[in-house]
């Protein structure tokens, strides 16, 4: 990764995009994906950068489903704000929503969980079964816990089913983009993905929208000198 080209590019990234409100005042401005590999982010500062990490996946298909739960260690310094992502992956049937809603809290360690982040690239025919997950999930979380959620890009731009959800923030994901979703980002319709976006290291957008909470994901385990690297290259201008 060449650290000094991505971060003379980043000086010339912009965007006119209105900032909503923080949703979640007083959380860190940095949060780093950790996927399901052996993680030790010791070294992050609690202060201003927090860890979403892969808590669990559900996979359903064809009178199945199946939930595996995160494996590998993950280990934070005292004080980190600690969000716990659920992948949902769709191959098949649709299940009821209280059974995916159930494997969801399993899959969640409370109560060391500050936040839930529930990951899924609904199609537009499970659209209607994702808001109801949403709602029963809002639902059975403690009060204190916010739901949050990733989000397509095409969703935050072009549609409005999102200002329904009970969600607290939306991510808009700016990175593993489909051929189909919009590429220069500089305005989002949807009030929910205007606080945060997600980006990564591998693959950063032309350009970004500024004064955001920033979610960054890296495709290798993090250490302490891609990490410096990352908050060097956000602070050019979140």
């Amino acid at each position: 990764m060449n650290w000094i080209a991505i971060g003379a590019g980043l000086m010339c990234l912009s965007g006119s995009i209105p900032v909503a409100p923080d949703p979640l005042p007083g959380w860190p401005r940095l949060m780093l994906w950790a996927w399901e590999r052996p993680e030790d982010l010791r070294f992050l500062d609690p202060h201003s950068t927090g860890v979403a990490y892969l808590a669990g996946t559900i996979t359903w298909g064809r009178d199945s489903m199946t939930l595996r739960r995160r494996l590998q260690p993950l280990r934070v310094s005292p004080g980190t704000r600690v969000v716990a992502v659920v992948r949902l992956e769709s191959r098949g049937d649709l299940p009821e929503t209280d059974l995916v809603t159930s494997a969801i809290i399993k899959s969640v360690a409370f109560p060391d969980v500050d936040a839930v982040q529930v990951d899924f690239d609904a199609r537009v025919s499970e659209r209607e079964w994702y808001s109801s997950l949403l709602r029963d999930l809002r639902e059975r979380l403690p009060v204190r816990v916010p739901l949050t959620m990733t989000a397509l890009v095409s969703w935050c731009q072009h549609e409005d089913w999102l200002e329904r959800l009970p969600v607290t923030d939306a991510i808009p994901m700016l990175f593993r983009m489909g051929v189909a979703e919009p590429r220069e980002v500089r305005e989002f319709r949807s009030g929910h993905c205007r606080a945060s976006v997600g980006i990564a290291t591998d693959e950063l957008p032309a350009a970004l929208p500024r004064g955001r909470r920033i979610f960054v994901f890296h495709p290798r385990p993090w250490d302490e000198d891609t990490y410096r690297a990352v908050v060097r290259m956000v602070a050019r201008w979140q």
